[in-house]
């Protein structure tokens, strides 16, 4: 098992008397997260969204300064600069830390939980994200990518590219021999609207180097990727 010991409580601020609390970042009023580890809302432009949203409520129909609706082009905007706020930072900055470990077998984190937004429609799909690697030399804590996974969630974009770009941050920042991603995930586009087929699942996969090039290789993780205890 590999131990992250990285981003420890050893930054907490503590009093006497008092219990710890994180350090909070000088935000700018449009961010919402106090986690460094966190991507930055600041690149959303708030205002302009409540104009948007005040804009589709009149065009659906609604009166937007009525009690119930005075708030919500408000509310959507924080929604938003939170959903999306992975298009203002790099994931892959979760990964720069890494451990020199002689271990050359799979490394695999499974049932990574997310919920990302379909670029198509501007709908949530949820769902489990798998990702397993083989270190050349170096290995990364588990937590990180888990944070990878959550960070690339946050923007709008189709599940095959979440996919692909998962994959491609791995492989080439952890120069790993093979990396496995595979996505399975329940899409709003198809459940609440359209064909209507609640419990319809996607599955996407990509793989890279060994993964990719031994088929051996690709079924040992796609194996303990499919395996239940």
């Amino acid at each position: 098992m590999i131990v992250d010991t990285t981003n420890s409580d050893s930054d907490l601020n503590e009093t006497p008397g008092s219990l710890p609390t994180r350090p909070v970042r000088n935000e700018s009023k449009n961010a919402f997260f106090v986690d460094p580890n966190e991507p930055s809302s600041d690149g959303a432009d708030l205002k302009a969204i409540e104009g948007a949203v005040r804009t589709i409520l009149a065009a659906v129909g609604e009166d937007a300064d009525r009690e119930g609706l005075l708030e919500t082009p408000a509310r959507v905007a924080r929604m938003y600069a939170e959903m999306f706020a992975g298009l203002h930072s790099d994931p892959g900055r979760h990964l720069a830390k890494v451990f020199t470990e002689d271990y050359d077998e799979i490394v695999l984190v499974r049932d990574i939980t997310f919920t990302s937004m379909c670029e198509h429609h501007l709908l949530p799909f949820s769902g489990k994200a798998h990702i397993a690697y083989l270190p050349d030399g170096k290995v990364v804590g588990l937590s990180k990518l888990a944070r990878v996974t959550e960070e690339v969630a946050r923007r709008p974009q189709v599940q095959e590219r979440m996919t692909q770009t998962i994959a491609d941050l791995i492989e080439d920042r952890l120069s790993a021999r093979g990396v496995a991603v595979v996505i399975e995930s329940t899409h709003s586009c198809m459940t609440m609207r359209g064909i209507r087929k609640p419990g319809s699942l996607c599955l996407t996969s990509a793989m890279r180097g060994v993964f990719r090039d031994d088929s051996k290789t690709r079924a040992e993780v796609l194996g303990l990727i499919n395996h239940s205890a």
